[in-house]
């Protein structure tokens, strides 16, 4: 599968390459004045989904960012840019997220459903999207021909593809955790007859990144970036928790004995982790293990550094990269 996804990711590189030379010749708004950059990016990653987040009701996006559970995003990316306005992005990316219920504060008691459910799990991700970079300011002055400023502000959105393989752990006696991972137990019954409905999930899937940013020139080459990018994702399993418990006895049916062993661990790890009256010991058949109603998503905040060059290059776009003279 892995291999499979990184055959994915260059064919995905070598279209937009060649994508990205023929529209430049086709669309006389480019023309010669094609330009290229590559880059390198980098930043934390944050997972919304069902497990963890932060103290209170569980909410999605910023309200339940969780800093310790914070992991590093790093990747590559080439952009072409046929107008000053518009950029064609490629971009190969890899690192991980992770999300874990005991680490949540109590505060008010609305945390302590998740907090008392006590599930965990890790992922490595890798991502390839094609993208487009648009520069509002450079669309709204591109009449002006002294326009081009140090620091432009721009919005991105694309489609992707994503690879991930969700773990989770179990700790024995001696506190030695061990990670299995998840897809292969089933833990909420994908794929059993039972439930007709919850179809075994894909470990690769489809995204759409939104993002915003602002660049930064220190010269006619070279430039930095920050940038927010938010994945509109298609599946809530990237976690592996979606639906409710199911009856344990159904891991014997359909697992080996050593997979049904585990999954029978694994998929319920409640236990006495919260003292409250309004909890108890465990969970039953039918009841609420994760929030089908909302996909699982993943925030990275970047720090891109690029480089850019052409086979035209503007010697005066120094002396324009400054304050128009109207300002």
């Amino acid at each position: 599968m892995k291999e499979h996804f990184f055959r994915c990711v260059i064919g995905i590189l070598l279209l937009v390459l060649y994508n990205n030379v023929a529209i430049s010749q086709a669309v006389q708004f480019g023309g010669d004045k094609l330009q290229w950059e590559v880059g390198l990016n980098i930043g934390p990653n944050f997972f919304f989904g069902d497990m963890g987040g932060n103290r209170g009701l569980g909410q999605r996006f910023i309200k339940d960012i969780n800093l310790s559970m914070t992991t590093l995003n790093k990747g590559v990316y080439v952009t072409a840019y046929p107008v000053d306005w518009l950029g064609i992005r490629a971009v190969a990316q890899f690192g991980s997220i992770t999300a874990a219920d005991n680490v949540i504060k109590n505060h008010s008691g609305e945390e302590l459903f998740r907090k008392q459910r006590n599930l965990d799990f890790k992922s490595k991700l890798t991502e390839a999207y094609i993208g487009a970079e648009i520069y509002p300011l450079q669309l709204l002055f591109n009449s002006y021909g002294d326009y081009n400023p140090r620091l432009m502000p721009y919005g991105l959105i694309g489609i992707g593809v994503f690879h991930f393989n969700p773990q989770g752990s179990l700790t024995d006696a001696n506190g030695n955790k061990t990670w299995y991972y998840l897809r292969p137990l089933h833990t909420e019954g994908e794929g059993f007859s039972e439930f007709p409905n919850r179809k075994e999930y894909s470990l690769t899937q489809m995204n759409i990144p939104i993002g915003i940013g602002l660049k930064y020139w220190i010269n006619d080459r070279i430039n930095i970036s920050t940038e927010i990018t938010f994945r509109k994702t298609f599946t809530d399993y990237i976690d592996d928790i979606s639906t409710t418990y199911i009856d344990p006895s159904l891991f014997d049916k359909y697992l080996s004995p050593q997979n049904a062993a585990i999954a029978k661990q694994i998929f319920d790890k409640s236990g006495n982790i919260v003292a409250d009256p309004r909890l108890a010991s465990g969970y039953s058949t039918g009841d609420k293990r994760g929030d089908p109603t909302h996909n699982d998503s993943w925030v990275t905040t970047f720090l891109k550094f690029g480089w850019r060059f052409t086979s035209n290059p503007d010697r005066n776009l120094l002396k324009r990269m400054s304050c128009p003279t109207r300002f």
